[in-house]
């Protein structure tokens, strides 16, 4: 039976709309598996290469590195779990004096890297800084005849790092907190469990998940950062690196403690997955009444008060005061043209890294959506790895496959043409941008994913009886809906590659200065008053997507609105 126009057209529309859909499935994966490269690399090199000084290296310090990594690893974990989660019940279930200040300010230290802490308690810390200065003035004693902690130590790392990456178990058990259910809580009331009782019986059991994931978010950021223990001397891997390649010249030596670092970091993956196991937590039927309140009297508000401004005035309130009046004071003596070119060179490719990690994070989450089949979602786990590992590895295993294309097409154009392209990635804009995208295109595929899980799949089938296929409904349909939600991971991800350093150090072009390098390279000098001015800007360009993960937070809970209303 010949079939008429309309089916014909039909069938060729679904065929076409078919098609694209493999396509796009095909590209998300081809676009995934070069986020892999890095990792392979580093992998792949340290089991095949050989290093001079590896020997070397495994028997004077790798034990320190080891004992380091995992000391600081441990402290972090331990005050971050205390502080965030502690807090985050505080300033959630408990009604005191402030309270409603606390639920944003504490997550401001956040918009604090580490490294820029270290270098500002330094300043104030050191023998010649202003507080132990105060401290000889009243008491009238010189140095050497009163005992002071040594701040640039592994305690002081920790302490910097505890105050930095608190707010990630905060913001993740604040979250889990609100959409609690409130009969579980109610119940343990009538069982006779106080606020502490409930909270330790009940509230937190119910957050574990969340406090797993956010305590191991913060380990992440730990084993990856290398401004403070470097400035701080502690000995981790992520200096051992640094140390390997730039100071030795070892670079399979650096690739081989690369390995070992992606060895602990896979060991806190595995452990953190390991915890949660197949526990599943349900919520009760009267979800969304209004939270208890426990409202909290003498003692009881004093110590809330105080457990909540304790890390914030650390973490944020006093490194902000210090930071300013050391720019306003005495500053970057290079302010002016120079710092605009920082300034401009720091915002550009931050930029231009947010809008193609966005752009890419919509792709994959687009086409695993679409079509929700093993390639798609083995692409989005695939991009998703990058953000595990520090930006030393990212660097290290970008560089070596870039030289080898590079030398490949230089080799070819010679034999062909008799010309030499020279180094056209390594060194480049695109190679630090590349970098950049492996380190944090996890964060916007969070964002994106969120924002496009609310919208109904209903409206897709709509569109399409409209006429439009998948990239005009992404356009006309989805983009619209969730811009929000992509105005967010393009913000957070533009903060992250601010205040990213690891990466930048060892990928940016000759001569190419950002304000995080500004900010490292006079610190190391020790002219940390003069870095001061590089650091508070990178602090107050980090404020406006924090507020705006705030309000997120506080409307999480379903009818939070009506509530405050």
């Amino acid at each position: 039976m010949a079939q008429g126009p309309i089916a014909v057209e039909q069938k060729a529309s679904t065929l076409r709309f078919k098609n694209k859909f493999r396509f796009m499935t095909w590209l998300a994966l081809f676009v995934s598996a070069l986020f892999t490269i890095p990792i392979l690399s580093v992998v792949g090199s340290a089991l095949t290469t050989k290093s001079d000084i590896w020997g070397h290296l495994v028997e004077t310090v790798l034990t320190d590195y080891l004992v380091n990594t995992f000391l600081l690893a441990v402290g972090v974990a331990v005050l971050v779990s205390i502080i965030g989660t502690g807090t985050a019940w505080l300033v959630t279930m408990c009604r005191f004096p402030g309270h409603k200040v606390f639920e944003w300010a504490l997550i401001l230290p956040m918009a604090v890297p580490a490294y820029v802490m270290a270098y500002t308690y330094t300043d104030f810390l050191q023998v010649s800084g202003p507080f132990q200065g105060m401290i000889r003035d009243i008491f009238n004693v010189e140095f050497r005849e009163y005992w002071f902690p040594e701040i640039r130590s592994l305690p002081g790392a920790i302490l910097m790092l505890s105050f930095v990456l608190y707010p990630y178990v905060y913001m993740l058990s604040r979250v889990a907190f609100l959409e609690q259910s409130i009969c579980a809580l109610e119940v343990s009331r009538t069982l006779g469990c106080g606020p502490w009782g409930s909270f330790f019986r009940v509230a937190l059991p119910l957050a574990r998940p969340a406090i797993i994931a956010g305590t191991s978010l913060a380990l992440m950021e730990t084993l990856a950062d290398f401004g403070t223990v470097s400035f701080f001397g502690v000995q981790t891997f992520t200096t051992g690196i640094m140390n390997a390649w730039t100071n030795m010249g070892d670079l399979p030596a650096a690739r081989q403690l690369s390995a070992c670092l992606l060895i602990f970091i896979l060991t806190v993956f595995i452990l953190e997955r390991v915890s949660r196991r197949n526990a599943q937590y349900h919520h009760s039927t009267n979800r969304y009444q209004n939270l208890p309140g426990y409202k909290l009297e003498g003692l009881g508000q004093f110590g809330a008060i105080i457990a909540c401004i304790t890390p914030l005035f650390f973490g944020f309130i006093l490194p902000a005061v210090l930071l300013l009046d050391m720019s306003i004071t005495l500053g970057d003596q290079q302010f002016g043209a120079k710092f605009i070119k920082l300034v401009f060179n720091s915002f550009t490719i931050a930029l231009v890294t947010a809008i193609t990690a966005v752009s890419i994070a919509i792709l994959l989450t687009y086409t695993n959506r679409l079509q929700p089949n093993i390639l798609s979602k083995t692409a989005t786990r695939i991009a998703s790895m990058g953000y595990s590992v520090p930006g030393t590895v990212v660097a290290i295993g970008t560089l070596f496959p870039l030289a080898m294309l590079d030398n490949a097409v230089d080799a070819w154009m010679r034999e062909t043409f008799d010309i030499s392209t020279g180094l056209l990635l390594t060194g480049s804009i695109t190679a630090l941008v590349f970098a950049y995208l492996v380190r944090f295109l996890a964060v916007s595929l969070n964002a994106v994913e969120t924002g496009l899980g609310k919208i109904r799949p209903s409206m897709e089938d709509a569109s399409r009886t409209l006429g439009y296929g998948p990239f005009k409904t992404l356009q006309h349909v989805h983009i619209p809906i969730m811009s929000g939600s992509i105005m967010t991971a393009g913000l957070v991800v533009f903060v992250d590659v601010m205040k990213e350093l690891p990466a930048t150090l060892v990928m940016r072009p000759f001569n190419f200065d950002t304000l995080a390098t500004q900010a490292y390279n006079l610190a190391s000098d020790e002219r940390l008053s003069e870095s001061s001015t590089a650091s508070l800007t990178i602090v107050l360009v980090g404020i406006l997507p924090l507020i705006l993960l705030t309000r997120a937070i506080s409307k999480s809970r379903a009818g939070s609105e009506a509530q405050e209303r």
